[in-house]
């Protein structure tokens, strides 16, 4: 079994400070130590790591990087034990680099299954910063694997029920919306225009949609006249 000593010193013999300094200043959770270690070396790590999640889940979570690998490894889980362990996984995400970098490729195949994760998640207002990070991570989710027609009514009660006060569940909500408008432009342009959108998200999702090159010259200038200016 994996050692926290075995795997501190592997981080550190892979550490880059400039890195590190570049990481403290975008890792929004302060109470995380950052080593430095590059994503894709942190990647690498994890796949070692296979099959280790028992192991990592009971490391200290001081680290940043620690995390990063804890939650790495446990996205490679077979789904059903992915589920037993995914509230645990859901509480160590107290940053939007965590949060982003989590996606379980085990929910593609389980999507109706995991649904009440979603919607359980989008209702944490406790824990870490008011469950800011939960609810982005419901919400990414949404975004890396269920973008499809079948579950559009499904996306859009999500981005209505997300509290979107906090900065980074509403962008999270923009950045889905806009995935939607991409892909289902008339069903995305139907809920924007609702009165389901909150304001900011709408103005975030339309800028979003229109840095695609996915989205006609047409379209973009639709979108543009529906912003609010406030």
């Amino acid at each position: 079994m994996v050692t926290y000593e075995e795997v501190i010193e592997e981080l550190k013999s892979l550490a880059d400070d400039k890195f590190a300094d570049f990481q403290r200043r975008i890792i929004q959770d302060k109470k995380l130590e950052i080593i430095g270690v590059r994503t894709p070396d942190m990647r690498r790590l994890a796949k070692k790591y296979k099959g280790e999640y028992a192991a990592f889940s009971t490391l200290e979570e001081r680290y940043y990087e620690i995390v990063f690998i804890k939650l790495s490894v446990a996205a490679m889980l077979p789904y059903e034990e992915f589920a037993s362990v995914c509230d645990s996984c859901a509480k160590s995400i107290t940053d939007w680099a965590l949060c982003d970098c989590f996606a379980p490729s085990c929910i593609k195949s389980h999507k109706e299954n995991f649904v009440p994760f979603i919607k359980k998640y989008l209702s944490c207002v406790d824990g870490y910063n008011g469950g800011e990070y939960v609810r982005r991570f419901a919400l990414t989710t949404l975004l890396h694997f269920y973008v499809e027609e079948k579950f559009l009514d499904l996306i859009f009660y999500c981005i209505q029920i997300c509290k979107p006060d906090k900065y980074y569940v509403m962008m999270a909500a923009a950045w889905l919306l806009a995935e939607v408008l991409i892909k289902h432009y008339n069903r995305g342009l139907d809920f924007l225009q609702s009165t389901m959108c909150d304001i900011n998200v709408r103005n975030k999702a339309i800028s979003k949609a229109c840095d695609s090159f996915r989205v006609t010259a047409e379209q973009k200038k639709h979108l543009k006249s529906l912003r609010v200016k406030g």
